[in-house]
């Protein structure tokens, strides 16, 4: 367990656990919660044994969103207080987005403005089934961070993205899982298990898999065919050679489950 005030964080074994926990105050990401999420973002980043992440959320709320209270405090330094925290979130994003280890998000109750943005970002993503999504930036007079502009275009499309935007409409989970914005709603009772249970599925599979299946998709809207299936060639080359892929491939002829690293 490592010393945070705004997060939990811990790992056990191939399993890292990340909470935001600031439950009396809606969980709203102040300067202190983004900076903590980077460093979070880093450890995780930088284990070697890690197979996947769980990001969840103290209390009733996921995340109401940035700490309005505390940009106000700022008076007219506001704007450089607000980059600094939009800078430590993002980068806390990036690292979680480009880490080898897979992100599995647990969304419970209200995901507002970067509350929304936060659950984008997980490769695997449940939501309860009482949560709900709001961007409401422009609600405050701002405008999207937090990855939202690249991440929900994509998920959405673009025209489905600028009405959540502009418009402010909220989401309950069940139209969030028909956009693909989640990947399946579960009852509220059973969330923490059925995150659990993603996380110690991901934890039995081939890290370096998981890695470039991220590597891959992140790659493709950029890419054009040629490119892109070169990118997979060489990916999955490198899978196959590896320990792992040698012991799946073995597993798969003898048909038997694989018995990976």
């Amino acid at each position: 367990m490592s010393n945070f005030e705004h997060i939990l964080f811990e790992k056990q074994g191939s399993i890292a656990r990340l909470a935001l926990n600031r439950p009396d105050a809606a969980n709203g990401l102040d300067s202190l919660m983004a900076n903590e999420l980077k460093q979070a973002a880093q450890l995780c980043s930088n284990d070697p044994e890690l197979k996947a992440v769980m990001l969840s959320a103290s209390g009733r709320f996921f995340c109401a969103g940035g700490d309005i209270k505390e940009m106000m405090s700022h008076g007219d330094e506001v704007g450089e207080a607000v980059k600094s925290l939009a800078d430590d979130l993002h980068s806390a994003i990036s690292t979680l987005s480009r880490m080898q280890a897979a992100l599995v998000v647990a969304v419970n109750g209200v995901a507002a403005g970067a509350g929304f943005s936060l659950a984008l970002i997980g490769d695997i993503v449940l939501a309860a089934e009482s949560s709900s999504f709001t961007m409401a930036y422009t609600r405050a007079g701002l405008c999207p961070d937090g990855s939202s502009s690249y991440f929900l275009p994509r998920l959405v499309g673009l025209r489905k993205a600028q009405e959540l935007m502009l418009t402010n409409q909220t989401l309950s989970a069940q139209e969030a899982c028909a956009l693909g914005i989640v990947t399946r709603v579960v009852a509220d009772e059973d969330l923490a298990a059925q995150a659990e249970q993603v996380a110690n599925d991901l934890a039995n599979s081939a890290r370096l898999s998981t890695a470039y299946v991220k590597k891959l998709l992140l790659a493709s809207s950029a890419n054009d065919l040629e490119a892109q299936m070169e990118l997979e060639g060489q990916l999955v080359s490198r899978c196959a050679a590896s320990p792992d892929g040698r012991e799946g491939i073995q597993a798969f002829v003898d048909k038997r489950q694989p018995e990976f690293e």
